[in-house]
């Protein structure tokens, strides 16, 4: 971040980068400690900014994301289709089961949620719209990881593997046997791996080569033990995503050709 504050277009997005899920309401004080800029450089960008829409200041000096900023988001042409495509098979598959449902994507290494859906009396998540976790830790990540190359899979089974709960895959050699199990059976299982008491169910969704683009899922209490249950229905969904993307089934086998 601070390499980037060496050019003005980079100061900005230095300003910018300086939330995230952990740090939603800075001050200016911290915002110009976590972008690496002085505090006089800080209040200006963080001013020019503010009359944009970029940021707002709340009543107590606290600075947040602008809706602005949010409006301009919501344009990435990978998000919006996909999300358009997808919502009404997402929609059903929520009335099915009255739980979460989620839709997420790749960028960096990362698993980004671009849709999600939840009733009141379904499980807590720390899960949002833009929010962002480690691969193997979730139930679309794995579906994601499982679906990428093999070489970029050794490298995310090489690096820190962050553990959440006691439940957390953080065993690299145990991770590739999981993967492996993903391709296999065309499903995600993630158990408790963010919290103790949450059951993520995910299945991949493609794009109109193949390739696994997305990944769609239902999370459910652990106690509820509707795994089995649950799995045809996620599956369902992913594949009636795909269709609506322009994917081509070649077979009816769960291990449809990766294209990895």
């Amino acid at each position: 971040m601070v390499a980037l504050a060496r050019t003005s277009a980079g100061r900005l997005l230095a300003v910018l980068g300086a939330f995230d899920h952990q740090h939603s309401a800075l001050c200016l004080t911290d915002i110009s400690r976590r972008a690496g800029l002085t505090l006089t450089t800080a209040h200006r960008l963080v001013g020019a900014l503010t009359a944009w829409g970029a940021l707002e200041r709340d009543a107590s000096g606290l600075y947040h994301i602008g809706l602005r900023l949010w409006e301009v988001a919501a344009l990435a042409p990978r998000a919006l289709a996909l999300r358009q495509v997808a919502l009404p098979y997402l929609e059903d598959l929520y009335e099915a089961t009255h739980e979460n449902v989620q839709l997420a994507v790749e960028d960096g290494g990362e698993v980004v949620y671009v849709e999600w859906l939840s009733g009141r009396s379904a499980v807590g998540v720390r899960i949002r719209v833009g929010g962002r976790w480690p691969l193997h830790a979730t139930g679309v990540g794995l579906v994601l990881l499982a679906h990428s190359s093999a070489g970029s899979q050794e490298a995310y089974c090489a690096g820190p593997l962050a553990a959440f709960t006691p439940y957390t895959v953080t065993d690299p050699a145990l991770l590739r046997r999981v993967l492996a199990d993903v391709r296999r059976t065309g499903t995600a299982v993630s158990d408790r791996q963010v919290t103790d008491d949450a059951v993520s169910v995910a299945a991949p969704v493609r794009g109109p080569d193949g390739t696994v683009t997305a990944a769609v899922s239902v999370v459910v209490p652990h106690a509820d033990g509707r795994v089995p249950a649950l799995v045809p229905a996620v599956r369902l969904a992913g594949r009636g995503i795909s269709r609506a993307l322009g994917w081509r089934p070649r077979g009816n086998g769960a291990g449809t050709p990766s294209h990895r």
